[in-house]
C-alpha cells in the first residue's frame, strides 16, 4: 500500500518503495520479552523535520506504527535506531522513547560537540548507544579522530557504538573498530557479499574480527538487503531468504551471546521489493535453530546489552 508524499512539505526519494502495511501474521512464536533490536521512526515530517544534509528523504514512518507492528508481530520491545536523514537531529526517536513506556532503548546520532547535558538528556530518554555510519552512499565519511572524541564522551554512560559498514571496506576500517573500547554493535553482519563462500576469505575476516575482539557484537538482520535470490525461495512455505541462512546461523552458532535480530522497519532505500515482516520473524529459526538460541538472540542479549540497569529479572 503506497503511503503517498511525506508530510510537512518533504517528498519521498524517487524510486522508493513504501514499507509494507499488511504484513503476514508469523508462523514462529517470539519467546515472551523479546526484542526487535533494529528499526527506526521516519518523522513525521510535518512534527520532525528531515535534515537538510540528508542524501535521502523517506515516507514517514510514525512511533504509532511502528508500536503496531511490535504488537502484530508478537515483540515485546524496540530498538530505534536513529536514521541518516534526521541526522544528529535525534527528536523523532526521543519522541518514540519517550511515548514507549519503557519498552524502547535508542541509538542516537551526536556530534563531536556533543555536551555532557544533551548526553544525560539522551540516557534519561532511554538512549543507550551512538551509531557511526561507514557507508558511502548514505553519509559523507567522518573522520575516526572525531568518532573517537564522541567515544570518550559516551563511555562514561556505558554506552555502545554501533557501526554500519559494507564488506569490502572492513580492511580499511579495521584497525579503527578494534581500537574502540566500549561494547561494539555491527549492523547486518558487515553487509557480506552472500554469492560468496561463508567460510570464504572476506566472510572469514568479519569473523576474525569477532573473534579477536570479545566486546564486538552482531546484528543477523536485513536479510532482504544481502539476498541475491529474494524473498520466496521455496513455493508455498514460510523460508525466505535461504541465501543469507549460511552466514548468519554461522555468526549465531559461533557467538551465541553476541548477537542481536531486528526487523530494520520500515526497510528504507529499496528499490526491488519491499519485505514482508512477518516473513523476517519466519527467518528467525532458520539461523538461530534451537529454543536455546532463539531465547539468547531475542531475549537475554538484547535485554543484557539494552536493559541492563532497569531489569530486575532476567528476560523481564
Amino acid at each position: 500500500m503506497a503511503h503517498g508524499d511525506t508530510t510537512g512539505g518533504f517528498t519521498k526519494t524517487e524510486g522508493w518503495l513504501d514499507w509494507y502495511d499488511g504484513p503476514s501474521t508469523p508462523a514462529f512464536r517470539m519467546p515472551e520479552g523479546a526484542v526487535d533490536a533494529h528499526c527506526h521512526v521516519f518523522g513525521p515530517g510535518a512534527e520532525f523535520p528531515y535534515a537538510p544534509e540528508r542524501k535521502y528523504t523517506p515516507c514517514d514512518a510514525s512511533a504509532d506504527q511502528l508500536f503496531a507492528l511490535r504488537d502484530h508481530l508478537g515483540v515485546d520491545r524496540n530498538v530505534i535506531v536513529q536514521a541518516t536523514c534526521h541526522g544528529a537531529d535525534n527528536r523523532a526517536l526521543v519522541d518514540a522513547l519517550r511515548r514507549s513506556e519503557g519498552r524502547a532503548r535508542g541509538v542516537a546520532t551526536v556530534r563531536r560537540d556533543v555536551t555532557a547535558e544533551q548526553l544525560a538528556d539522551l540516557h534519561e530518554a532511554g538512549v543507550r548507544g551512538v551509531r557511526f555510519n561507514f557507508v558511502k552512499r548514505l553519509v559523507d565519511r567522518v573522520p575516526t579522530d572525531s568518532l573517537a572524541g564522541i567515544v570518550e564522551k559516551i563511555a562514561p554512560l556505558g554506552w555502545h557504538v554501533v557501526i554500519y559498514f559494507e564488506a569490502e571496506d572492513l580492511p580499511e576500517l579495521y584497525d579503527f573498530f578494534s581500537s574502540i573500547p566500549t561494547d561494539v554493535v555491527v549492523d547486518h553482519m558487515g553487509r557480506p557479499d552472500v554469492t560468496k563462500a561463508p567460510d570464504g576469505e572476506e566472510f572469514g575476516l568479519f569473523l576474525r574480527f569477532m573473534r579477536e575482539n570479545p566486546n564486538v557484537w552482531t546484528k543477523v538482520s536485513c536479510p532482504e538487503r544481502l539476498s541475491v535470490r529474494g524473498p520466496r525461495a521455496l513455493v508455498g512455505e514460510r523460508h525466505a531468504y535461504t541465501d543469507v541462512v549460511p552466514f548468519a546461523r554461522r555468526v549465531v552458532e559461533e557467538f551465541p551471546d553476541r548477537v542481536l535480530w531486528g526487523t530494520d522497519w520500515p526497510h528504507p532505500n529499496l528499490t526491488d521489493h519491499m519485505p514482508d515482516d512477518g516473513l523476517l520473524v519466519d527467518y528467525i529459526p532458520q539461523v538461530a535453530t534451537t529454543a536455546d538460541l532463539q531465547r539468547k538472540l531475542l531475549v537475554d542479549n538484547p535485554h543484557r546489552l539494552y536493559w541492563a540497569d532497569s531489569d530486575t529479572t532476567e528476560g523481564a
